[in-house]
């Protein structure tokens, strides 16, 4: 009799994927990156995108609709993006505008606010994780409307900036899985909400 395969965790992954591609286009925001800046765009294709995807598939078949869902999503949110940055700037559709992103990142700000609630149930590292994002979503959604109305790009800047930190905190609590399992022993505290008996 075989034994039955076992799946690994995927969300270090997921998490790397995206604190990577976040911290690349917020760089961008930050504006330490050009305009054109295609390795945010190439990175939103595959690591923020197909790797968080499959890091949600492998999480469904494990059971965690919560991880499941969230990278799934936070995957094909990226892969969404950079290809409607890509089909606009080769000039296959119209250009997105500063209005479009503004209510795009709006939606996304609600719907990280859900899993930000979720977040509880597993500790105050990946609740920081998803409550920066959501954060993030909605100073993306009010500085590209500020843009939109004014053309004022100070509050997009000050928005890379808190990106980055998002980004940054996603991969510090991939790291803590990856060297908390490697060690057996807490290398990086990610903080449980709730004490195991």
């Amino acid at each position: 009799m075989s034994e039955k395969q076992t799946w690994a965790d995927p969300s270090p992954l997921g998490l790397f994927g995206f604190g990577l591609t976040t911290i690349l286009l917020n760089l961008h925001n930050f504006g330490l990156l050009g305009v054109a800046n295609t390795m945010a765009v190439g990175y939103g294709f595959f690591y923020g995108g197909l790797a968080q995807v499959i890091a949600g598939i492998i999480d469904l078949r494990k059971g965690n609709t919560f991880g499941g869902t969230a990278f799934c999503s936070y995957g094909l949110f990226w892969i969404g993006l950079a290809t409607a940055l890509s089909l606009s700037s080769m000039g296959l559709f119209p250009l997105v505008t500063t209005i479009d992103l503004a209510w795009t990142m709006f939606v996304w700000g609600v719907f990280t606010t859900i899993f930000f609630i979720g977040s509880f149930k597993t500790t105050k590292a990946l609740s920081f994780v998803l409550g920066s994002l959501a954060v993030l979503f909605y100073l993306l959604a009010i500085s590209n409307a500020v843009i939109y109305l004014t053309g004022n790009t100070l509050l997009l800047t000050i928005t890379g900036f808190e990106g980055i930190i998002c980004g940054a905190s996603a991969m510090y609590t991939a790291a803590g899985i990856i060297l908390n399992g490697m060690y057996n022993r807490t290398v990086l505290p990610l903080c449980p909400w709730q004490k195991k008996d």
